[in-house]
């Protein structure tokens, strides 16, 4: 299936409805890793008709039930397009604001997904296919400053769960920060500020 990713910086192009349509009416869904406008993403998604599935960010602290609306993979596991998707929100605790976790926090949120990866993979027959996060797993993609740096958790993550794909945002791609990493077989990509992506169901 074909995606648009989107994270953490509003790009001009995305707000135009007619580029949107022009250039990402093929996508089948917005899959968010967060530190986006509530507003942005309900502009693109209505713009392309599509469904969201999306983590929080640090600085996603105005999202409610309603809204932005689509699908918090937060914690869970879920089955769309033929792929089973699953996500955790937030990046390392560095100040007091929320949705910020600290190793510790996140290894328990890691292995409290362990029932519901396992249930699914036993109801649908195949591995968790994307994992969605906000932060980088550690010394993938992440940065030595405070705010910056990746979960020791999803190294164990990739490790336990094994999924094909992990997608996140958090940190800038500007200059030659790497993207795309191979990690054990899984592509751990940094989509941040935007990506389409074509995932197979394999």
């Amino acid at each position: 299936m074909k995606i648009l990713t989107i994270s953490d910086n509003v790009l001009a192009t995305l707000e135009n409805r007619e580029n949107l349509v022009r250039n990402y009416g093929d996508v089948q869904a917005v899959v968010s890793c967060g530190d986006m406008p509530i507003h942005y993403l309900e502009f693109i998604t209505d713009a392309l008709c599509v469904p969201l599935l999306y983590v929080r960010g640090n600085h996603d602290v105005h999202y409610t039930n309603e809204s932005p609306g689509g699908e918090n993979l937060h914690g869970r596991v879920t089955a769309f397009g033929g792929l089973l998707w699953a996500g955790l929100e937030g990046c390392i605790r560095y100040n007091r604001e929320p949705i910020q976790y600290t190793q510790s926090e996140m290894y328990r949120l890691v292995l409290a997904l362990y029932p519901a990866v396992l249930l699914a993979q036993l109801r649908h027959s195949r591995r968790l296919d994307v994992m969605v996060t906000h932060s980088p797993p550690r010394h993938i993609h992440d940065l030595p400053d405070r705010a910056h740096i990746g979960f020791s958790a999803f190294r164990l993550l990739l490790r336990l769960y094994r999924p094909r794909y992990l997608l996140h945002g958090h940190v800038d791609t500007h200059g030659v920060q790497q993207t795309h990493t191979r990690f054990l077989e899984m592509d751990v990509i940094n989509i941040n500020p935007s990506k389409v992506l074509t995932l197979t169901n394999q």
